[in-house]
């Protein structure tokens, strides 16, 4: 039997990436794609690239968003993107509130979640995209291998836009739109795999 070898995969933010920040959003109701996002995300699912979410959700540890409307969330979001084309191959959230006495290995930028994805799905993390609106979103990328890329939004704090630039490394990169960060997307992904078949 042949194991197949890992895939790199799109590894995106939620909240003012994905879909519009509400603050600890409770409320499936008000789940709302943000413009463009599944135009954009279309092209890295025909590409054959796996989508996997990774968000914190620190309402959850602040008892400000009870587990179920969590859950009732991230359904909403993965059944709007699929209805748009785009399925969403996992999701995985840090419930873990910031500060506390023990910090999680799991709540961005730490690396925890995506390691955890790439065991359950065969992801190749050094071939992989980091995408968000925040430095700890694409932080992971200077980690694990792959490219960061930021697409600042509306609640992005000049501080994160500022520690992007500082990088000053390849892997980084801060796009206007998150359909500039596809095509940089496209063409890290295919290098990649090219670099992997010439071995």
């Amino acid at each position: 039997m042949t194991t197949a070898s890992p895939r790199p995969a799109l590894f995106i933010d939620r909240d003012d990436t994905l879909i519009v920040d509400r603050h600890y959003l409770a409320d499936a109701a008000l789940v709302e794609l943000m413009p463009g996002v599944a135009e954009a995300l279309r092209d890295i699912q025909q590409a054959g690239i796996p989508i996997v979410i990774i968000t914190n959700q620190s309402g959850i540890g602040r008892g400000l968003i009870a587990p179920a409307q969590y859950e009732a969330v991230r359904d909403r979001t993965e059944s709007l993107l699929a209805d748009m084309g785009v399925p969403i191959l996992a999701t995985y959230h840090c419930p873990h509130a910031p500060g506390g006495d023990i910090p999680c290995a799991c709540r961005k930028p730490g690396t925890a979640l995506y390691a955890q994805a790439a065991t359950d799905h065969g992801l190749a993390l050094a071939g992989s995209a980091y995408v968000g609106d925040r430095w700890r979103d694409i932080a992971p990328a200077l980690t694990l291998g792959g490219i960061g890329i930021m697409v600042p939004g509306p609640q992005t704090a000049p501080a994160d836009v500022e520690a992007a630039h500082r990088a000053e490394h390849a892997a980084v990169h801060v796009v206007a739109t998150l359909r500039e960060a596809v095509g940089l997307i496209l063409r890290h992904v295919a290098g990649h795999v090219a670099g992997t078949d010439s071995v």
